[in-house]
């Protein structure tokens, strides 16, 4: 028992490091590379995220260039970005593709912020799944007594409270950055 406050601890973080990662794919009026970078690309006969092949950087608020490390799947990586439906049309420049990104309209900001608000659902579901897998383990093990038992409930308690309360202003905070114009 022991041992599984630790790894309990450790699934929390990644399910909050999760919630982050995707809250980072959430266009927010500008421009940033994690909107693009896990897009998948057919090149060299197989499937791959952008960003092992194509080096992809910000120019402006509202600008990203992706500018592909072989120019010969320049027109995959083209493919890939119009199918991803990012409300924008890449631009092909040769050697490099530019995408500008639109303003954000108030309907889509809702839109964003109603996704912001299931994304954070899920992570507190994920939470709650793992905090009942920890209890149904603990049970089982009947080497304890019951009052190290309590202990341990009342600790994982504690870690699920703090968690939650990490997702809470995590979403709370990017529900700001999308509302604001």
């Amino acid at each position: 028992m022991q041992q599984a406050l630790p790894i309990f601890k450790a699934g929390l973080r990644k399910s909050i490091d999760h919630l982050k990662t995707e809250f980072g794919k959430l266009q927010t009026g500008r421009a940033s590379a994690a909107l693009i970078e896990n897009v998948p690309v057919d090149a060299y006969g197989q499937i791959q995220p952008l960003k092992a092949v194509c080096g992809v950087s910000v120019q402006d608020a509202k600008t990203l260039l992706v500018q592909p490390w072989d120019k010969s799947i320049i027109s995959d990586v083209e493919k890939a970005l119009v199918k991803a439906n990012l409300g924008t049309m890449p631009t092909n420049e040769g050697a490099q593709i530019r995408i500008v990104l639109p303003p954000m309209t108030e309907e889509r900001r809702r839109q964003l912020a109603k996704i912001v608000k299931e994304l954070a659902e899920e992570a507190k579901i994920s939470i709650r799944q793992q905090r009942q897998e920890v209890h149904t383990n603990a049970k089982k093990d009947t080497s304890r007594s019951e009052d190290e038992h309590r202990g341990f409930e009342d600790d994982v308690q504690k870690e699920v409270a703090a968690a939650n309360k990490e997702i809470e202003d995590l979403a709370k905070h990017k529900e700001e950055e999308i509302m604001k114009v």
